[in-house]
């Protein structure tokens, strides 16, 4: 009778935090990838391509909003460290997906940096590392492409109607690489058509596969491009505002503090934000006169930023000469990473240009699984000097340590593993560079003035991303403020600053990343003393995945209450 009665309480008692937390996870992220928008993993070609409609937002803002308040009916105290964790990043994972609904984030699908049309590009140039399974796979994504982009187009314009788009000047021009597609009069000769080019010869089907890519980007694919092409023409580039500021789109205030949470996780005021940004610029420059005065160099530091700006010491000659570079630096930092990292990935990278459509628009250089791409458009703008800090950040230990580590952490949740909170991302990814200092990875004084320089580029975007977007600056005061303080070429500072306009926000997650995990490690070194281990604390930090700033100081603080031991088992 008691065994019974023992058996029926268990029946009765209510599920444990824990499990009602995986449930409601589980089954979120289990639509989310029905509907084809969870973040896909890597070396996987997703046949499908999102519903861009109003229905299909609706209808995410109604799942978010019902999984928010699941959440929030889970008591937190109650749940394991590891799930407390997880939840953390889940929660604030489903709120910024909600702000994006809330503001119809969806109506503005394009920047001065990226843009949809673009965008989609991306898998012809991946691995299709599964063979013909990934050729099909990827043969249905162009069939679908042709109803995306109507819906692209579509949204487009309701963003339009309501005043909702990056201003006119940062879209000039950045209809050339629609029109490559739309005027092109052979499929082969596009981007899309790339992967069928390089299909190898024992494929099954190949000559069959290849006729059908070539039938769908002449059938569908090019002309989905010219009524863009056409749209953008003669509707959305003539239409498009002129103001600068994210306060003056709808619901602007608001809708830039949305976007400083998403992009820092972090509920910080603009002017916040801007007076941390003077204060680390002060810190910067100083640090900068001295490493001038290391070179020998004996003008003041605007003679000295003309002088490497135009010295052709610092410059490439030729494209390979910059890959080849690149290539030896990274290869540098191979033999130096068992001193400073336990755990390493199994995911390799390889170094490519910058595809030559959008070359002109580009980054320097931009990393990400498998690849570190390296701009090597216009070299007098590509400064040799910064080539070591840019590599260490776009490649290893900077990109390409934390999310192929993330992919490859088993132990973590499929919304941790495959997700990029691009806070804790880009703030590794720029700690890194001043890793390299600690390093000896600078071989000389400009080497060093160049992480120096990278450095103060970051910690300058919070002073103009919230001088242009909150404080009425005018594009000439940004463009006057990279070009007084970093040693960045004329190329790259009118790119940034553009790319900062049509993208409230994104240019702060940088350096408040890296703030907040020296601000932990110094906080783990002082409380660890002679126990505290630079590898246990890199591998700890990049066994994350990817987390908000707040969780993974969290994390340090149990770093520290477990006497800094690594995450990993020793072998």
């Amino acid at each position: 009778m008691r065994i019974l009665l023992a058996l029926a309480l268990v029946a009765a008692a209510p599920p444990s935090a824990d499990a009602t937390f995986e449930r409601v996870w589980k089954a979120e992220w289990q639509w989310r990838t029905a509907e084809g928008i969870a973040d896909a993993a890597p070396d996987q070609v997703d046949p499908r391509l999102p519903d861009e409609s109003p229905a299909a937002h609706a209808r995410r803002a109604a799942k978010w909003r019902a999984t928010l308040t699941a959440l929030d009916a889970i008591p937190q105290a109650r749940l394991s460290p590891e799930a407390r964790v997880d939840y953390q990043v889940y929660r604030a994972q489903i709120a910024a997906l909600l702000d994006d609904e809330r503001f119809r984030e969806w109506e503005k699908p394009v920047n001065g940096d990226s843009a949809f049309w673009s965008d989609v590009q991306y898998p012809a140039r991946g691995s299709f590392a599964n063979g013909e399974e990934d050729y099909r796979a990827y043969l249905q994504q162009l069939g679908d492409l042709p109803r995306w982009m109507d819906q692209q187009i579509a949204n487009l314009d309701a963003g339009l109607k309501r005043g909702f788009t990056p201003p006119a000047i940062v879209m000039a021009g950045r209809e050339k690489p629609v029109a490559a597609i739309a005027e092109a009069k052979d499929p082969s000769a596009t981007v899309f058509y790339e992967p069928f080019v390089k299909m190898p010869a024992t494929t099954p089907d190949r000559d069959a596969l290849q006729r059908q890519a070539r039938e769908t980007i002449q059938r569908g694919v090019i002309p989905a491009y010219q009524r863009l092409l056409r749209y953008l023409r003669t509707r959305y580039f003539p239409g498009l505002h002129s103001e600068l500021a994210a306060t003056n789109l709808p619901d602007g205030p608001a809708y830039y503090r949305s976007r400083i949470r998403a992009f820092t996780t972090l509920d910080m005021t603009p002017d916040a934000i801007h007076a941390l940004g003077l204060s680390e610029v002060a810190g910067i420059r100083a640090e900068m006169e001295r490493a001038k005065a290391d070179t020998g160099f004996k003008g003041d530091l605007p003679a000295f930023l003309k002088f490497l700006r135009t010295d052709p010491r610092f410059y490439a000659r030729t494209p390979d000469e910059l890959l080849k570079e690149a290539a030896w630096q990274a290869k540098t930092f191979d033999g130096m990473a068992s001193k400073w990292f336990g755990r390493l990935p199994r995911r390799r990278f390889a170094i490519r240009p910058v595809p030559d459509d959008i070359a002109p628009f580009y980054t320097a250089g931009r990393g990400g699984p498998g690849v570190y791409l390296l701009n090597t458009y216009d070299l007098p703008s590509r400064p040799l000097f910064q080539l070591p800090a840019l590599t260490l950040h776009e490649s290893a230990p900077g990109h390409a340590f934390q999310i192929p580590l993330a992919a490859e952490n088993t132990g973590l949740p499929a919304f941790r593993r495959n997700s990029y909170i691009s806070a804790y991302g880009e703030g590794w990814a720029l700690y890194t560079e001043r890793l390299g200092d600690e390093m000896g990875f600078y071989r000389t004084p400009y080497e060093r003035f160049g992480m120096l320089s990278y450095q103060m580029w970051r910690a300058a975007r919070l002073v103009v991303d919230t001088g242009i977007h909150a404080k009425g600056w005018t594009r000439e005061q940004g463009l006057a403020f990279l070009r007084d303080n970093t040693a960045l070429s004329e190329r790259e500072v009118t790119t940034e600053v553009d790319r900062y306009i049509g993208w409230p926000g994104k240019a702060l997650r940088y350096y408040t990343g890296q703030l907040a995990i020296q601000r932990a490690r110094k906080k783990a070194q002082g409380a660890l003393g002679a126990r505290f281990d630079i590898r246990a604390f890199h591998d700890t930090v990049l066994s994350l995945g990817s987390v908000p700033l707040p969780v993974l100081e969290a994390r340090i603080d149990r770093f520290i209450a477990e006497g800094g031991r690594s995450p990993y088992p020793a072998e």
